[in-house]
């Protein structure tokens, strides 16, 4: 169990956390939540003794590893699997031991200690890792340094998942991955068998991974059962219970200070006022944080366009090298539609976004696009481009020069950069604000295309909430890059699919694309299709097709017996050898003999861990198969 006892912490004399208790369950998994700025990175960093609190205590389990994403992202010329692999220290240390290890008893210590972590299986580990987070199997062997800081980041989140800490911190691990990617992590983090605290401000990935949620504010901590929602509406019930009992408690004191106003100068009733007075300082109040301002999104009003606002016409477009990212796309987009673009990273929803915003030019097909066709365009990229020196009213200056500082200030206001906020370096402001500072960049010229690429990265919930609201209350087209699921969900009518060098209409939901991902399974609707199928066969026709399908899949299923065998095998040869190298007069009587059994016992480890990832790959294509003949 993890324990905050009291804590309290000071940053330049301000307290962040004001005497913060809670006891988390070990073996579950914790979301953390809290408004920006309320402390929760600070919470971790306490955690992981980067810091120090200024009273109170944080205690853990004897022996609990504790591991986190590292800030820096991995670089140089070290290939992808063997970054994460160096994640596993105690592996790396052993065999570099072993390597160099000349006597024949500690050797053989060091290939039992090999054996009882898995060391041999750890490669296939790493790679399915990798492969989760969107890296190819040709791509795990190229060095980091060919990668971009966003992908380098997804390198570092593989290295602590692989490194299988007791207690797993992930503070927003959202941020680098897309939705393919936030989907195999719920998948992964939902069957980690250690301790996980989370901090994300994706209500979805909260709702489907926490099974707890230790709510920050005010400097105070509270743990709540249950996900995000659960939290959210026990947390209101709860604040509305609290109101309405110190409403009543205000009531009861009002009252008796009437009394006591009334009555404490006369003799009679002067002992019955005292009496009352000391009721009145007994009254107990529930303490009710105050609500927190959220600062509205608001976007200005889209100017009409006659459809369509786009038509293309096997357009093709890419970068300096020649080669196209996209071919061939054939499609329109009207005033009014709302498109999300699914697609793994790396297929090509930022070219096709920058293909709109008329950021790339195409290289080949026609576009047309409509006579007053006004396009706003948000990157997350943007971001590092924004000049920390200045000021949110001096950015926008930058871009519109015929706007006076009350104009400038007044758009700033509609994105939530009120008051102060429009005259803080921009260094100095949060990355929600620097992502509210990109958005009234975008929309300065007022669009009737709005185009969001990873708008929500460094919003909280509350603020992406604002953001979903903005984007309904929108007159004109959006395309929408996100992970954030609900945000599609409540905002997009139409789901485009980007995937090999192409851009089509995806025919189904978010729930479909879901199964579609984690099953591998073709597009929703390709059942349909294949359930358009010939009149019912007859049982000869079953019988007859029964029998070919078992020919077929014979040479399969041949191979996963014989496999499994293999494993049987040198499951048992292991137990024999493992029996030898427990008798402690092993190394001393015979040294030699203890050696070759060491090697012997390593050697059948390597054939089990090959044996078990041929099985699981024939397996695989026994079920597949299995699967096929069946439909």
């Amino acid at each position: 169990m993890l324990v905050f006892d009291n804590i309290v912490y000071r940053i330049a004399g301000r307290e962040i956390l004001k005497g913060a208790s809670a006891s988390l369950p070990a073996g579950r998994r914790i979301g953390l939540v809290g408004r920006n700025g309320a402390g929760k990175t600070t919470l971790l960093k306490l955690i992981l003794g980067q810091t120090h609190p200024d009273d109170g205590e944080i205690t853990k389990p004897s022996g609990w590893r504790v591991g986190t994403v590292a800030q820096e992202a991995p670089a140089g010329p070290i290939a992808l699997i063997d970054v994460v692999l160096a994640a596993d220290t105690e592996r790396t240390a052993l065999l570099a031991a072993a390597e160099h290890e000349a006597d024949a008893h500690n050797l053989g210590d060091i290939h039992a200690r090999l054996d009882a972590i898995d060391a041999y299986a750890a490669p296939a580990r790493a790679a399915e890792i990798l492969a989760g987070l969107g890296f190819s199997a040709v791509e795990q062997l190229r060095p980091c340094s060919e990668f971009s800081g966003g992908w380098r980041m997804r390198v570092a989140l593989a290295a602590i998942l692989f490194s299988a800490p007791d207690l797993l911190l992930l503070d927003e691990p959202t941020n680098y991955l897309d939705l393919e990617g936030v989907l195999w992590l719920e998948e992964y983090v939902k069957s980690y068998r250690g301790t996980v605290l989370i901090v994300s401000h994706d209500r979805d990935l909260l709702n489907n991974v926490a099974e707890f949620i230790l709510h920050l504010e005010q400097g105070k901590l509270t743990l709540y059962s249950g996900g995000y929602d659960t939290f959210a509406e026990v947390r209101a019930m709860r604040r509305a219970n609290d109101i309405a009992f110190n409403k009543k408690q205000e009531a009861a004191k009002a009252h008796m200070q009437a009394y006591v106003d009334r009555f404490r100068y006369k003799k009679e009733k002067a002992r019955q006022a005292q009496t009352r007075l000391k009721m009145i300082a007994k009254l107990k109040f529930a303490d009710v944080p105050l609500d927190e301002h959220i600062a509205p999104i608001k976007l200005p009003e889209a100017p009409s366009a006659s459809p369509p606002l786009f038509t293309f016409d096997r357009v093709s477009v890419g970068y300096e090298d020649g080669k196209p990212i996209l071919s061939n796309i054939s499609m329109r987009i009207d005033p009014d539609d709302r498109i999300a673009l699914l697609g793994k990273n790396g297929n090509g929803k930022s070219t096709f976004a920058k293909l709109l915003a008329e950021k790339l030019p195409a290289m080949s097909g026609e576009i047309v696009r409509a006579r007053k066709l006004q396009v706003g365009y948000f990157a997350q990229h943007q971001m590092e481009e924004l000049d920390g020196t200045i000021t949110p009213v001096q950015t926008l200056a930058r871009y519109r020069r015929n706007l006076n500082d009350t104009q400038l200030r007044t758009r700033l206001g509609t994105m939530g950069l009120a008051g102060d906020k429009a005259l803080t370096k921009v260094s100095n402001l949060s990355g929600g604000e620097r992502a509210r500072l990109m958005l009234a960049m975008a929309t300065l010229d007022s669009p009737n295309l709005l185009i969001l690429d990873e708008p929500t990265n460094h919003l909280d919930i509350d603020a992406r909430n604002e953001l979903l609201n903005a984007l309904n209350d929108f007159e004109g087209a959006v395309i929408l890059v996100t992970h954030d699921r609900r945000l599609l969900e409540s905002t997009a009518d139409a789901l485009w699919l980007v995937a090999d060098g192409r851009v089509a209409p995806f025919d189904g939901d978010l729930d479909d694309y879901r199964r579609f991902l984690l099953t591998g399974s073709n597009a929703p609707g390709a059942r349909a299709e294949k359930a358009e199928a010939a009149p019912k066969p007859t049982k000869e026709e079953v019988r007859r097709d029964s029998a070919q399908r078992r020919q077929q899949l014979r040479p399969l299923k041949e191979k996963v017996e014989l496999e499994e065998r293999q494993i049987a095998t040198l499951n048992t040869e292991i137990s024999k050898l493992d029996k030898s190298l427990a008798d402690p007069l092993l190394f001393t009587q015979d040294p030699a003999r203890g050696t070759a059994i060491s090697k012997k016992r390593a050697d059948a480890a390597r054939k089990l861990a090959a044996a078990e990832e041929r099985w699981l790959k024939y397996n695989e294509e026994y079920e597949a198969a299995m699967s096929e003949t069946a439909s």
